[in-house]
């Protein structure tokens, strides 16, 4: 039986409680009955994003009641290390409770008023907030609902500027191979994983593609050693013959997460950013993902000190709470906005939710946070373990690469390490790694054959070995 520590709250957990639970409970209910039907009802009515829902009927559902700290914990009682921050937002941990108690104050006044006509306290006190903690230059924040509409929101804003500034014929993008942005057809139509997008291209629009910075699979067959990052010479070859109708370049800074942990070699943002610069385009950061201190920095273009025209930003915003985002731009992109009313100017999107108090405040906790901890600065600790760990479990027979930016990674699992040989998509080989890890206490989520690693911030370095301990012992079971 495994038992944790969760340091923050001083509390033992054991890896199971589930006759300790039925003894105190077995007059009152029927725990394996309320178990039974909960995960039937779950096969019956819920269809399960990205899960391939034949399958997932014929396993039983972990079925999560309870969160502290780094860990969540199901029906039966078990608890598991959360290694993937609940799907990249949990950032200060679970049931944290300066964000309990400003969303509960929060309720007390008004949960949710309209922007359209309107304004509001907290959204007004966050935008404040994140144009100061943004990179200087940004400083104009519409809010939405969560990745995907944050970017919707960028594409559709960097269109209509260059409409507004006269220039009729921009009407695409650059994306990468290897892109993701989300699930609505915009952030679609920008990314650039075929498994998740290839169906769907009938309802696209088009937009220029550039080689993804993936040293390990380089599309142009050069090595790290050599390459001196010949994609960028790929995408200013692009530049050179289409920057008349590019409205943009989006990417994702420094590492492609939902296209497979993809990390970009040092100078490779910094060389974006100045063909932008050079080819007058805008620059659109996705850090969705990357965002408030994954990559060991509060942002991740702070590494190469790049400064985009348009940032997106979600998931860790309100630490994994409740749903929000938020796209922030330049004056010079707001002001090709303002105009009389008749001239139509205005930009012409929005969401119910759009600047929702109660995500608000959780985003107004979730920063006071990052500044009363001091969660970046001592984010160092964790990051050189981490990258230590990532050197030993790289030597591993069935390893191919192990890769970080700061505290988020990933391990590709490979058949033949000599030739890179990928596992057959249909062994589920990263799955079966990952349930591997699940027996033994530690919740992941897989991309295909790569191990995504990304736990929350604030894991402790004790927690944090257990947890690369159990995936380099599952690693090795399985493979």
């Amino acid at each position: 039986m495994i038992k944790f520590h969760i340091t923050r709250n001083n509390l033992t957990v054991e890896g199971t409680e589930v006759k300790k639970y039925c003894l105190r409970n077995i007059v009152k209910m029927d725990i394996f009955e309320h178990i039974n039907r909960l995960r039937e009802d779950d096969r019956k009515y819920i269809w399960h994003p990205f899960t391939q829902m034949k399958e997932w009927v014929e396993e039983p559902p972990v079925i999560i009641t309870e969160a502290k700290d780094c860990f969540i914990k199901d029906i039966k009682g078990t608890w598991y290390l959360d290694g993937v921050s609940s799907l990249w937002v949990n950032i200060h941990g679970h049931g944290r409770r300066e964000i309990n108690d400003a969303i509960k104050a929060q309720l007390d006044k008004v949960s949710h008023t309209t922007l359209l006509g309107l304004a509001n306290v907290p959204s007004i006190e966050l935008a404040k907030r994140l144009v100061d903690i943004t990179p200087e230059g940004l400083s104009r924040v519409f809010y939405s609902d969560n990745g995907s509409t944050s970017v919707e929101v960028a594409l559709k804003m960097a269109f209509q500027y260059w409409k507004h500034k006269g220039v009729k014929s921009r009407n695409t993008f650059i994306a990468l191979n290897n892109a993701y942005h989300g699930d609505t057809l915009g952030a679609v139509s920008a990314g650039g994983v075929d498994i998740f997008h290839e169906t769907f291209g009938p309802l696209l629009f088009r937009t220029f593609r550039a080689p993804s910075p993936y040293c390990y699979r380089c599309e142009l067959k050069r090595e790290p050693d050599s390459c001196k990052t010949a994609c960028l010479e790929v995408m200013e070859e692009i530049l050179k013959r289409h920057s008349d109708e590019i409205a943009g370049v989006i990417l994702e800074p420094l590492v492609q997460a939902a296209g497979g942990m993809i990390c970009a070699p040092g100078g490779y943002l910094k060389g974006v950013r100045d063909l932008c610069s050079r080819y007058d385009v805008l620059l659109i950061l996705d850090e969705v993902a990357t965002g408030f201190g994954r990559t060991g920095k509060m942002f991740a273009c702070e590494h190469e000190d790049v400064v985009p025209d348009i940032i997106c930003l979600s998931k860790g915003l309100t630490g994994g709470y409740l749903p929000l985002a938020a796209t922030i731009c330049t004056d010079e992109i707001h002001e090709a906005f303002l105009g009389e009313f008749r001239e139509m100017k205005t930009f012409f999107h929005g969401h119910s939710y759009t600047g929702n108090q109660l995500g608000c405040v959780a985003g107004l906790a979730c920063l006071d946070i990052f500044e009363n901890d001091r969660t970046v600065e001592k984010l160092q600790p964790g990051i050189a373990l981490f990258n230590k760990w990532l050197k030993e479990v790289e030597k591993l027979d069935h390893v191919g690469d192990a890769r970080a930016w700061g505290m988020m990674g990933g391990v590709e699992l490979v058949k033949d390490k000599d030739i890179k040989e990928e596992y057959p998509w249909e062994e589920k080989m990263g799955w079966q790694v990952v349930y591997k890890a699940r027996e033994k206490g530690v919740f992941l989520r897989p991309l295909g054959n790569i191990i995504v690693i990304m736990p929350p911030l604030v894991i402790s370095e004790e927690n944090f070995n257990l947890m690369l301990e159990i995936i380099s012992n599952a690693i090795q079971e399985i493979t």
